[in-house]
């Protein structure tokens, strides 16, 4: 149980990686507030699973784009807790289109809820933290690999490296910890319908491990950076990807 009496915060929990580390960090015996935008129902069977094998959890919604929600998400964990010990920023959205069909909308969208609430989220986070903390924060290959049509959602995840980053300089001399995990081709609601046909053979092809990851692969990666055997590891992006370099064809 290395997260005993840890409290941690998971966005974007209710559903694929984000579900899957918060069952695991619950696993290892910390409380996680399970944040969700809309999917209540798939919030709500995240914390019962967490509660049926023993652990503690409760869903609290926010859109992780707007200020007002992000506050309020930490000041339920500050009323339900008053301390925070893990963040984990996944809450994230992908919109894979040619530049030809760029909308301002789309930009906005992608880098108000992959970047902006990643910032947001820590900037409320650090006033729960006391004496120590980590942060992690879910990228992806695509910020140095990325797919024909993804060039915002491959920029927005080349930001969270760098601010990742630049948050480990700034927050290290209170304690904090800040740390990227950079999934390769990883089975999600995100990413369904993607890895369909003769594009997602080329992508096993091209992965040494010779398949898709799943949110269970990942888990154990965030496990590792939040607790105390990471102690000495900050301002690093850590790929889990089966080994895949380029993107995997």
């Amino acid at each position: 149980m290395k997260l005993e009496g840890k409290i941690a915060v998971v966005t974007g929990a209710s559903k694929g990686i984000g579900a899957g580390i918060a069952k695991a960090l619950a696993a290892q015996g910390a409380t996680v507030v399970i944040n969700y935008a809309s999917s209540k129902p798939e919030a709500d069977a995240v914390v019962a699973f967490i509660q049926e094998n023993g652990g503690t959890a409760i869903a609290v919604q926010a859109d992780m784009s707007k200020g007002a929600d992000v506050t309020r998400l930490f000041e339920t964990v500050a009323t339900e807790f008053g301390t925070l010990d893990i963040l984990v920023n996944n809450a994230g959205v992908a919109v894979f289109q040619m530049i030809e069909d760029l909308t301002e909308d789309a930009f906005h969208h992608q880098f108000n809820v992959n970047v902006l609430g990643y910032l947001l989220a820590v900037r409320e986070a650090v006033k729960l933290f006391d004496g120590k903390g980590s942060v992690i924060n879910i990228s992806s290959i695509l910020s140095t690999d990325p797919y024909l049509a993804s060039s915002v959602y491959s920029a927005t995840k080349g930001a969270v490296d760098t601010l990742t980053f630049a948050l480990a300089r700034e927050l290290g001399a209170k304690g904090i910890r800040v740390n990227s995990i950079l999934p390769g081709h990883t089975n999600t609601p995100l990413t369904k319908g993607n890895f369909d046909g003769e594009f997602g053979e080329k992508l096993i092809a091209g992965t040494p491990l010779g398949r898709f990851g799943e949110p269970e692969d990942i888990a154990p990666l965030a496990v590792f950076l939040a607790s105390e055997d990471s102690h000495w590891v900050t301002g690093e992006s850590i790929r889990a990807s089966g080994g895949v370099r380029g993107v995997g064809y």
